[in-house]
């Protein structure tokens, strides 16, 4: 099994950007404790990050191409504007989580907003780093895999 953690705007930034929020981790935290998870369950790990929406559309895209079975997915900011990437993960019609550091729902009124959540079969948020590991367990069961 093959997936895609694709991290949107500023979250290369974790451990230094409003840690009362995020948490002290940072990117490479996150993504080495995403790898041994995955390693643990014999699931491929996929990363990337990128500040710029349309990178992020393009990898949406590339996984349709490239054998991925499914996205985890933290839009950042673009969770609440983008209707570009909702249109990516609708088009390659892969499962997909939508996952958020933070408790977006407890945050300012901008945030409760998620164009992306329309395609994914679930959200999750507030549970730090643990959210994603939550989410690979999720997608993992979706696929067929799970534990």
């Amino acid at each position: 099994m093959k997936i895609r953690i694709i991290n949107g705007p500023n979250l290369n930034m974790l451990g230094i950007r409003e840690p009362e929020h995020y948490g002290k981790g940072t990117y490479q935290d996150m993504v080495d404790l995403i790898s041994a998870h995955c390693r643990e369950k014999g699931i491929e790990a996929v990363f990337y990050q990128s500040n710029h929406e349309g990178d992020l559309v393009d990898e949406i895209q590339k996984a349709y191409f490239d054998g991925t079975d499914g996205i985890v997915i933290n839009p950042g900011a673009y969770t609440h504007t983008s209707v570009a990437l909702l249109d990516a993960l609708k088009s390659v019609r892969l499962p997909a989580v939508e996952v958020h550091i933070s408790r977006v729902e407890d945050r300012e009124d901008f945030r409760q907003v998620s164009y992306v959540r329309a395609a994914c079969f679930l959200t999750i948020t507030g549970r730090g780093l643990q959210g994603y590991l939550d989410a690979v367990d999720a997608l993992a069961e979706q696929l067929g895999g799970g534990q």
